[in-house]
């Protein structure tokens, strides 16, 4: 964690003194083969192999997902609470992950091992501010910090494209 007197931490959004606990509720089907139908809120999402019928990204294809789609969240947060002028944010992620793992070779995790996020903003901010936004948003991302704590190597480059 960074130290909270940095003076480029932003400050909270939340009262610090009161918990925000949320619930995030999905309820999901799986008919005995590698296709799962999970339902959240309105939406319906479908994981798969491509060994299986291949109809929708894998697990963990949906947790690369989770992390930019999370990513994005943060920055466009910081950003406002920053006056951070921005027009776009493309990322480019990629996960390695040993199969042997989820196969069942003892000492191999099952998880990522790697992965590697390029967030690509279209701004004419300067390198400073670029820094103190980078800063905020990987102290404030859920996904992020989840990768983190379990270990993954996180390779995370942030370049600018002129507006």
């Amino acid at each position: 964690m960074s130290d909270p007197k940095d003076d480029d931490i932003l400050p909270p959004e939340v009262d610090p003194n009161k918990h925000l606990l949320g619930v995030r509720e999905i309820r999901a089907t799986n008919a005995a083969e590698a296709k799962t139908v999970s339902r959240v809120r309105g939406f319906e999402i479908i994981t798969d192999e491509k060994t299986g019928t291949n109809i929708g990204p894998s697990p963990l294809e949906t947790v690369l997902s989770a992390l930019v789609g999370c990513e994005g969240v943060i920055i466009n947060r910081c950003a406002k609470m920053m006056n951070f002028r921005y027009s776009n944010v493309d990322f480019e992620c990629d996960g390695w992950v040993d199969g042997r793992g989820s196969r069942g070779v003892v000492g191999v995790r099952p998880h990522f091992q790697r992965v590697a996020l390029k967030i690509i903003l279209t701004t004419n901010e300067p390198n400073e501010r670029l820094a103190k936004l980078r800063k905020n948003v990987e102290l404030r991302c859920p996904v992020m910090n989840l990768l983190k704590d379990a270990d993954v190597q996180l390779d995370v480059a942030w370049e600018t494209r002129p507006a």
